[in-house]
């Protein structure tokens, strides 16, 4: 990670480089902030801008807001070194578009908490990303609407939460697994991309060796992910997208598709996932049928308990009704 400091004063420079340094990072310096600015258009690789306020030419503050004026096309986080104090300074600097402060002198420490912060909003924004560019592949070739694709996601979202503390399988959820389900529910389907036109655009229901062709949407989803999971191994998200992709179909009876998984060997992301699809396909029409009504669409998915689906979601679908409810005529289709 290239990390850039501006500030005339030599002392500074020095004690900063060397901390970062020996962390691990790869130091520029510039001395004004016109340097800065030039520096920072023509290298995409840095991140993250660590400046004095008080500078000749252009001060840190004026730095700053002149970098959220730029069109870097990606995001830098600025932590301001400074030895104003006071809550008016703090507010003026963030409003400027700074991310954080360090007092002068720092310690290496601190600046090591601060540079973590920074490291996570760029992590954040790096999945944002690679989810949004996805799901736009997959939106290319799926029929589906992208109401569908906000209503599954809302659905599964209140489904997690819900079973967060009021199920036995809890201790499995934490909020990076609800904001993680939410993120990544849109590319269930992602595999479908792989999928040869005459059978994913077929106006009609499949025949048995067309259908056999569309199960194969969910290995070539998970294989798509999991290709990217290599690259980035310790993404989170990546993780419960493939295993969404891959098993969304599978039963808890053991009879679903593509691996025959049974009961809780199906993932708890896939287990969630399973019923807000079902839910939306039932309630939403299709080529091949009419919208079914919440009331009609509720009693298959209990007919489906245990069999289909697992219990545990079927009972917080069914303490969710009025959720599900408002999502759908929040999240009509246009």
């Amino acid at each position: 990670m290239n990390v850039l400091v501006v500030d005339d004063e030599i002392l500074s420079v020095e004690l900063l480089k060397q901390a970062l340094t020996t962390m691990g990072y790869q130091v520029s310096v510039r001395e004004n902030g016109s340097e800065a600015l030039a520096y920072l258009r023509d290298h995409g690789d840095c991140r993250i801008m660590i400046t004095d306020w008080e500078m000749p030419d252009i001060d840190g503050l004026e730095l700053t807001r002149r970098v959220r004026q730029e069109s870097l096309g990606h995001y830098v986080y600025i932590i301001m070194v400074t030895s104003r104090g006071g809550t008016a300074n703090v507010v003026e600097g963030l409003e400027a578009g700074a991310d954080d402060f360090m007092s002068k002198p720092f310690h290496p420490a601190e600046l090591e908490v601060r540079l973590r912060s920074g490291l996570r909003l760029m992590a954040l924004e790096a999945s944002n990303m690679t989810i949004f560019a996805l799901a736009k592949l997959a939106e290319s070739r799926d029929p589906e609407t992208g109401a569908h694709l906000e209503r599954v996601r809302g659905y599964s979202r209140a489904l997690a939460a819900h079973m967060a503390s009021n199920s036995p399988c809890r201790h499995e959820i934490d909020a990076t697994f609800i904001e993680n389900i939410y993120l990544t529910a849109p590319l269930h389907d992602i595999g479908k991309v792989a999928i040869p036109d005459h059978v994913l655009l077929k106006p009609g229901r499949l025949t048995d060796a067309e259908f056999e062709i569309m199960k194969r949407h969910t290995t070539e989803g998970a294989a798509t992910l999991n290709s990217v999971l290599e690259v980035a191994p310790h993404a989170s998200f990546l993780k419960v997208a493939r295993d969404i992709a891959l098993c969304h179909h599978e039963r808890y009876d053991g009879t679903g598709y593509p691996r025959g998984l049974k009961g809780t060997d199906i993932p708890l992301s896939a287990r969630i996932f399973s019923v807000a699809d079902v839910y939306d396909a039932l309630i939403s029409k299709r080529v091949y049928k009419s919208a079914f009504s919440h009331d009609v669409a509720k009693s298959l998915i209990m007919e489906g308990d245990g069999t289909q689906f697992d219990s545990q979601v079927v009972a917080a679908f069914l303490a969710l009704e009025t959720t599900f409810q408002t999502i759908v005529k929040t999240q009509a289709e246009p």
